[in-house]
């Protein structure tokens, strides 16, 4: 990996992130392409900024817990969960399953905050932190129906097609698959993944548009068990779920801060349909 030491430990840090069980030095010398007595002068700095710890038994390098507490400073600070809570417990509440918003952050759509709805029985509800898998969520195929066709393959072939052999049976594999999705969420209005993400689980999403440029700034969804979240349950839910996200779209701190993080994006965004 190329470029400046700022760059590698960013690079290390991100590395580290996608691997929570740890790395040993010379698996991450070789994901950064760069020497083993380099990758450890690098992770050995970051043990003294207290970003990675080393175990003892394992020799694996592992990230702390002082990114994750920057990054919900971070979110503490800017207001977002605060004002987005109240809509998403609502929506929650009538659907009875996962709703999570994700922001758009330059070319990524990490999830920033959930409420669980689900109190019983199957309950879909994964760690905090991720982010969407553009080909394959329905959080991805809503963010792309507003981007120009190149622009979305281009995000798409970025992320690429990850974990496969863990997603589920109707999961897109091709660019033609998926943008084969991304037509069917814009003539919709909102989108849905059957059984794409991971087997038996169904999503639906919805854009959060910047209110000015109408440019989709984040995503709400409603993720649950394929059982209950049916096409016939999504069909009955899209109205809940397309007033919250205009709902949030009207929310000033929250579209101020997503343009704020954004600043490159053209003020330009095709204009949206909604299903009867």
């Amino acid at each position: 990996m190329a470029g400046s030491l700022l760059a590698r430990a960013m690079g290390a840090l991100e590395l580290l992130v996608e691997h929570p069980r740890g790395l040993n030095l010379q698996d991450v010398a070789d994901r950064l392409g760069m020497p083993k007595s380099g990758a450890h002068r690098l992770l050995a700095e970051l043990a003294q900024l207290h970003y990675v710890v080393q175990d003892k038994d394992s020799a694996r390098y592992l990230l702390t817990t002082r990114l994750m507490s920057l990054g919900f400073k971070q979110l503490g600070s800017s207001g977002i969960v605060e004002v987005v809570q109240p809509v998403l417990n609502r929506l929650a509440a009538v659907s009875g399953e996962l709703v999570r918003l994700a922001v758009v952050d330059n070319g990524r759509l990490p999830f920033v905050a959930k409420a669980q709805g689900a109190r019983s029985g199957l309950r879909f509800d994964p760690d905090m932190g991720g982010e969407a898998a553009l080909f394959c969520s329905s959080s991805g195929m809503i963010w792309l129906a507003s981007l120009p066709e190149n622009e979305a393959v281009e995000h798409v072939a970025r992320q690429g097609f990850t974990l496969l052999d863990q997603r589920g049976p109707k999961v897109p594999k091709t660019i033609a698959e998926v943008l084969a999705c991304v037509a069917d969420a814009r003539e919709r209005g909102y989108s849905r993944a059957i059984e794409t993400w991971g087997p038996g689980m169904s999503s639906m999403a919805a854009a959060v548009r910047e209110p000015h440029s109408a440019r989709v700034t984040g995503v709400l969804s409603i993720a649950g068990p394929t059982v209950r979240l049916t096409e016939a349950a999504m069909d009955a839910l899209a109205p809940e779920l397309l007033a919250a996200a205009d709902e949030l779209s009207a929310v000033s701190p929250l579209s101020e801060y997503l343009r704020s993080i954004n600043p490159t994006v053209a003020e330009s965004a095709p204009g949206r349909q909604r299903a009867a």
